[in-house]
């Protein structure tokens, strides 16, 4: 796996098998983490976070989910420890309605019944609302409460850049499933409609590639959209 650097602040990592896509935002002594996979490669993504020095003089990492989904979810507590044990304060971020699922352990909502492993509850730090910033270093992110795939579907949109992380809200002409526990495609197409109304120089989703151009693929979404209303 060859990690794609973003500059200034952002590395992604592919998702292996199942896993969602893994970033790394870095500013100052900061770090951020959005998504952390099922947990099953951890070891594959660390060799080469170590490897590649992606780490270096971080002393606090924000760990946020996008949503509850396990293979969004499934390696928080592995990378809380690892982060801990090179010294950093690791905090926790998702939507409210996200936050309660991971602190109750609500297989339902969380799926890990489908990858045979058990999902372990944790306390959630922060839990952020519509509309909410997240502060990481100098770089502020905005977020923007999606709703459709899962009731508490965030995604994290950076002005300065241009960058917006969209979990499993929207993909390379595509878009998240509705059809999962809390999801509703109503919500989904609202919160569609939201997002193509911003400047965005890259999508960068869930799982799969990139989105380099944000206003086609948008345009792609609502046609396949339609074809279902």
């Amino acid at each position: 796996m060859i990690p794609v650097e973003i500059p200034p602040n952002t590395i992604m990592f592919r998702g292996i098998s199942l896993d969602s896509n893994i970033y790394l935002v870095k500013d100052g002594n900061e770090g951020l983490m959005i998504d952390t996979g099922t947990g099953s490669f951890f070891n594959s993504y660390k060799e080469i976070m170590e490897r590649e020095g992606y780490l270096y003089g971080i002393d606090k990492m924000t760990i946020l989910n996008t949503h509850e989904h396990f293979d969004h979810v499934g390696g928080n507590l592995l990378w809380r420890d690892y982060f801990e044990s090179l010294g950093m304060k690791v905090i926790f971020a998702s939507h409210e309605n996200t936050s309660k699922s991971l602190e109750e352990g609500d297989d339902r909502t969380i799926l890990s019944y489908y990858y045979g492993v058990p999902y372990q509850p944790h306390k959630i730090d922060i839990k952020l609302k519509n509309g909410d910033s997240l502060r990481i270093g100098s770089l502020e992110f905005k977020v923007i409460h999606t709703p459709g795939h899962t009731r508490g579907s965030i995604c994290l949109y950076e002005p300065k850049e241009m960058l917006l992380f969209t979990g499993d809200t929207v993909f390379y002409h595509s878009v998240g499933r509705p059809d999962m526990p809390t999801g509703n495609f109503e919500e989904l197409i609202e919160s569609i409609a939201r997002l193509e109304k911003l400047q965005v120089y890259l999508g960068l989703p869930g799982h799969g590639k990139i989105i380099q151009h944000w206003d086609k693929n948008m345009e792609i979404i609502k046609d396949l959209m339609q074809r279902y209303i």
